[in-house]
């Protein structure tokens, strides 16, 4: 955890607003394995990591609402009345439209002050935008008292980004960051939204994050595209969603539909199968073979799925070429963002050196390095607030 992040946010809320703030912490998340999967039903394999989006928020006496982003310097004041209507881009759009969806259940939100800001590279895959809905959502539960249970406010932070921010994304990012377990993953069930953690002991191995530091502007675009074929595919299948399908039942349609279609719907198939393979892999300290999965994925995601990029794929090629690897996979969305990789410990540095250099004189852009501890979900860092 970031202290100097969560003193920052703190220490400005109190020069700004004159009064000690609620702070809440909410992480963001990586994803061992399972791409897309969510919004077809099925299973993913994330954790709560170390970095984070901290909220300081309290109630006022004034009409209006106070947001100040500090890393970006931006504020921003706005009536909860109409709120509905109000789109202002970027990061205005994540926090109006939880307001929005809170107001949609009938639940009454009075003004407050709020300042946020967070150490989650942007554009890195790490979901930086459900760390944010999340801590919202969860600091005007707290202050609030609405008695939202943790189930639904990750719903109130989907929505949020369904129908202000244009995302139609499942439900892995904003359950992972909320529901996060210290040295977990979760095995997560999204169709009944119930997970199984999974202690987290690589041994000899540890993750090693890998940003590409691009971030293509297909992603959104994209992102929903996939999930319009998904949809059309489940339909034609007669199937509630693609979890519910089978390779075998995919080959009878594909002469009906196009070989796009038939990749992307297989690869998805494959894929929820790779997830649940992984939890054996992780049951029986297979760390191998769950390697192998990860090397699998991403040549899915590459070739079928088709979300992966020049710079993701040159990235998990040189992992494939270093003997101290034994997974690595693009990690998110797609189109950029960072690569998984599971290395090694006594060749971390050198891993990290050599494709670093590599990178760097392939495309002429630095490459970021992380490295992450699997975290506690959203959750309250005091207690100050009083009414």
């Amino acid at each position: 955890m970031n202290t100097t992040l969560i003193e920052n946010i703190t220490q400005c809320f109190k020069d700004k607003f004159k009064t000690s703030p609620l702070v809440v912490n909410s992480p963001g998340r990586i994803n061992i394995i399972g791409e897309h999967t969510d919004y077809n039903e099925g299973f993913v394999f994330p954790a709560a990591i170390d970095k984070s989006i901290v909220t300081a928020i309290a109630k006022t006496d004034d009409k209006l609402c106070s947001i100040y982003a500090f890393d970006n310097k931006e504020s921003y004041q706005f009536s909860l009345e109409n709120i509905s209507s109000i789109k202002n881009g970027n990061w205005r759009n994540y926090i109006i439209g939880v307001i929005a969806e809170i107001q949609k259940l009938g639940l009454k939100i009075e003004p407050f002050n709020l300042v946020f800001g967070g150490d989650i590279p942007s554009g890195a895959g790490l979901s930086s935008s459900a760390a944010l809905e999340n801590s919202i959502v969860f600091g005007l539960n707290e202050i609030f008292n609405l008695n939202l249970s943790k189930s639904e406010m990750i719903l109130v932070s989907q929505l949020a980004e369904h129908n202000y921010v244009g995302v139609k994304c499942g439900i892995m990012d904003q359950y992972a960051s909320m529901f996060g377990v210290p040295d977990h993953a979760l095995l997560l069930d999204c169709r009944t939204q119930t997970a199984t953690p999974f202690k987290v002991n690589f041994k000899d191995y540890q993750l090693v994050l890998i940003n590409t530091n691009v971030s293509h502007n297909l992603v959104d675009a994209e992102y929903n595209d996939r999930r319009n074929v998904c949809e059309r595919v489940a339909k034609k299948l007669n199937v509630k969603a693609l979890r519910d399908a089978t390779e075998e039942k995919l080959l009878k349609l594909k002469a009906q539909i196009s070989n796009s279609e038939y990749q992307k719907a297989l690869y998805i198939i494959q894929e929820n199968n790779r997830v649940l393979k992984a939890a054996q892999m992780m049951k029986k300290n297979d760390l191998i073979g769950l390697g192998e999965l990860l090397f699998k994925a991403h040549y899915g995601a590459q070739h079928q799925f088709k979300i992966s990029c020049k710079e993701l794929d040159f990235l998990v090629e040189k992992a494939i070429e270093n003997p101290h690897v034994i997974g690595a996979r693009m990690m998110g969305g797609g189109f950029g963002g960072c690569t998984i990789n599971i290395v090694r410990k006594d060749y971390v540095n050198g891993f990290i050196e050599n494709i670093s250099k590599a990178y760097k004189e392939k495309f002429s852009i630095e490459s970021s390095v992380y490295f992450i501890k699997l975290s506690e979900g959203t959750h309250i860092l005091n207690h100050i607030y009083q009414e």
